[in-house]
């Protein structure tokens, strides 16, 4: 790709292979731990769910079994696979019987560890089949109707009840909507655990339960079938939980979901030690379902200012895009987030949005970026409001943004009525039709403001990130470089659910999952 900013793609390159040391420097200690999060996401890909009298989830209490007795770091699979040796029951029944106080898995007679890794690998290849098809499936889908060329109108539902948000998911798929995003409870990403079932009741949004993802992704496939297109369904998999929904999504053909490596240490004071460790299974989940996953560099700029902290929005993008690669994520499944969060009363502000989503098409040539519309300069003005959105869908068509968050007229009065979403839907197409070929026909001045703003953000990201390379990451987390925030090693939420491996550990699930479910 030429460069219309005139970019210097040797600090580019500079660039990338700072974020690329920072990850594997991370990487080394993330492979040597596994954490309850992880265990609790192998015990569901091996058939272990459903919640006990007390509506505690069972894949909690097979690896609290397991932690309470110190075996975390042997990891569920060896106790697990065992236990179907000694007892000749499935994990199901294991599990039940663990809940029931019937069974201590901790305390069975140990089998030969190849016979124990022979037996779990059985079902873990079946599982993984099922995710493929799942992945074929949604390909089968995208070469009946062809995929959307430009930018996916991406959507949120959050009325809390499930059934609710099927009526709204299936109102805005035919007003034109390419994603819907199930927006999740507040405070679902400090949970500990999944959630079971269908749920009503939510504030702020809907539980992200395996159930919820069923049935919504049934109905987003019929609005596919009425329409003619199909029609991606989008969660969250940040937080405590963050493996265990990416396979819930995995298992039940979500297309995208929320997956940052820093969100949760930054926003929600979860460890970054247990963050760390969690994101990476999580992302290889994701990566062998197909699922696009987004990042959230645009929380950054809803607490620093747009202008002086853009260069930090750029560093976590390598950052994240290095990580995903470890992860097995390829770059067309990179939804690398940036925003439209410019204050309007900047003169030449524009300008300068512009510069940075074109610097990031740039810089991330393959990836899908999702771009966030404007949302903390919304008063409650709708006009001014719907003109903010339409400089928004402008920057996008202009510079091949993909995963298009649509903004809202009414952002800081209410969740969108369905009229506000059509409203919304019709500015963005109006937009994107007719200035559908804008970007190919412009060019910019190689010394103009444009490209000197870039150029400005990517020295000072390249400079970062080589701060970031000699002090470490964590280090730079308890420093507070990213959104002003700062946060302590052994500090925040989940610490307690972190584990160094042992030697007989292992997860068949990351060894299917690096070779293609072939293993």
């Amino acid at each position: 790709m030429k460069s219309k900013l005139n970019l210097d793609f040797a600090a580019v390159e500079k660039a990338r292979q700072a974020a690329r040391a920072i990850a594997e420097d991370t990487q080394r200690f993330i492979l040597q731990h596994t954490s309850v999060t992880i265990e609790r996401t192998c015990a569901r890909l091996l058939g272990i769910d459903g919640v006990d009298a007390y509506e505690v989830p069972l894949p909690n209490l097979i690896v609290d079994s397991i932690k309470n007795a110190g075996g975390l770091g042997l990891g569920l699979s060896v106790y697990l696979g065992n236990a179907m040796l000694q007892t000749g029951k499935t994990p199901q029944q294991i599990a039940e019987a663990v809940a029931a106080g019937k069974l201590d898995i901790t305390k069975l007679k140990m089998a030969d560890l190849f016979e124990i890794r022979a037996k779990i690998d059985g079902i873990a290849r079946q599982t993984t089949a099922r995710i493929k098809a799942n992945r074929q499936q949604r390909e089968q889908y995208l070469g009946r109707f062809g995929d959307k060329q430009g930018p996916y109108i991406y959507v949120i539902v959050a009325t809390g009840n499930i059934y609710e948000d099927i009526i709204q998911a299936k109102a805005a798929a035919a007003q034109g909507a390419d994603v819907i995003a199930v927006i999740r409870t507040t405070g679902q990403s400090l949970l500990d655990f999944v959630p079971f079932g269908a749920t009503t009741e939510g504030f702020g949004g809907t539980y992200a339960t395996q159930e919820n993802f069923r049935l919504m992704r049934t109905a987003l496939d019929e609005a596919s079938e009425k329409h003619g297109r199909y029609i991606r369904l989008c969660n969250y998999c940040s937080g405590l939980c963050m493996p265990e929904i990416a396979a819930m999504g995995a298992l039940e053909r979500l297309d995208m979901m929320l997956n940052d490596a820093l969100y949760g240490i930054l926003f929600r004071d979860i460890n970054m030690q247990r963050t760390m460790i969690d994101q990476y299974f999580s992302r290889m989940i994701n990566g062998f379902a197909g699922v696009i996953i987004n990042t959230g560099e645009d929380n950054y700029l809803t607490t620093a200012d747009a202008v002086e902290e853009a260069h930090t929005v750029l560093a976590s993008q390598f950052i994240n895009e290095q990580f995903a690669l470890l992860s097995g994520v390829p770059e067309e499944q990179q939804g690398l987030g940036h925003a439209f969060e410019i204050t309007p009363d900047l003169k030449n502000g524009f300008l300068y949005e512009l510069a940075q989503a074109q610097m990031a098409r740039e810089i991330f040539p393959k990836a899908p970026l999702k771009y966030m519309p404007p949302t903390k300069f919304k008063t409650g003005n709708i006009f001014r409001g719907h003109i903010q959105d339409a400089l928004f869908n402008m920057v996008t068509i202009m510079t091949g943004q993909k995963v298009h968050l649509l903004g809202m007229l009414t952002e800081a009065i209410h969740t969108p009525l369905m009229s506000d979403r059509a409203l919304s839907i019709e500015n963005a197409r109006y937009i994107f039709n007719t200035m559908a070929d804008l970007g190919d026909e412009i060019e910019f001045k190689n010394d103009g403001i444009m490209a000197n703003r870039a150029n400005q953000v990517l020295r000072e990201a390249a400079a970062m990130l080589e701060t970031i390379r000699r002090d470490g990451l964590f280090k730079t987390l308890e420093m507070g470089r990213f959104a002003g925030v700062k946060r302590p090693l052994t500090g925040g939420k989940g610490l307690d659910g972190v584990a160094t491996k042992q030697d007989s550990y292992f997860n068949p699930f990351i060894e299917l999952m690096q070779q293609g479910g072939k293993a």
